[in-house]
């Protein structure tokens, strides 16, 4: 081979190792910008939780209005433990004279799939008067139920009820919105349902944070004001 040929072939390879050295930093550090920005997130919602969210009702500061956070009361063929404890938290703030109203907010995207209604059927079944418990149908996110609250129902104090996981990402929410809130955390889920959430919920407070501060995502719908039975 004439020398000619062997230099540009070795040229060859010293731009192919080059490419593959750059791609290799550059994936890395994007890796660590995810992760960076995965850690933040999660830190900034735990945050925004710090001394907003109880464990028992007795402690959380009266408010006109709770915001109930809709799932499906069935899931998989048998109940869902996280309706289940949040609706009981939503009795038991009732019970002891926190709220005036309710606000159950959740998904209605199926004519067989209606968590506000199931919420309410619960609630009603365990004492909450009827007519202190408001639907909205349009909560078809965290962030969809928390802006909705202000904007079409008015509400500017509300106590937030769901799993400490799910109130804190809320708790940010409503902040970067100027509604004031406090939570009541409903009992906590174990079992492979509570690692897997963990996992997404993750993923959910990387989406939080880019919707408040790169996005600006609003809720999906709006329309008429409401008014809560205060």
């Amino acid at each position: 081979m004439r020398k000619s040929k062997r230099i540009t072939l070795r040229m060859k390879k010293w731009r192919f190792f080059k490419v593959i050295k750059w791609l290799f930093i550059l994936g890395l550090l994007g890796g660590l910008m995810v992760l960076s920005l995965v850690f933040y997130a999660d830190r900034t919602a735990t945050k925004a939780g710090e001394g907003k969210l109880f464990d028992e009702p007795s402690e959380v500061p009266d408010a006109p209005v709770a915001l109930v956070f809709g799932c499906a009361r069935i899931y998989q063929g048998r109940q869902n433990l996280y309706f289940k404890y949040r609706i009981e938290a939503a009795v038991a703030l009732w019970e002891a004279g926190k709220v005036k109203c309710f606000i159950v907010s959740g998904d209605n995207h199926a004519h067989d799939y209606n968590e506000p209604r199931e919420m309410k059927d619960a609630m009603v079944e365990a004492g909450v008067p009827s007519g202190k418990i408001v639907c909205d149908y349009a909560g078809l996110r965290t962030l969809d139920s928390v802006v909705r609250a202000k904007e079409i129902f008015g509400v500017e104090k509300v106590v937030l009820i769901s799993q400490r996981f799910h109130n804190e990402r809320a708790a940010y929410l409503a902040k970067s919105i100027g509604l004031e809130a406090v939570g009541l955390n409903a009992r906590a889920v174990g079992g492979p349902s509570a690692k897997k959430n963990a996992r997404r919920e993750k993923l959910a407070r990387v989406k939080m944070w880019l919707d408040v501060n790169v996005l600006k995502t609003g809720p999906k719908f709006l329309g008429k004001k409401e008014e809560l039975p205060l």
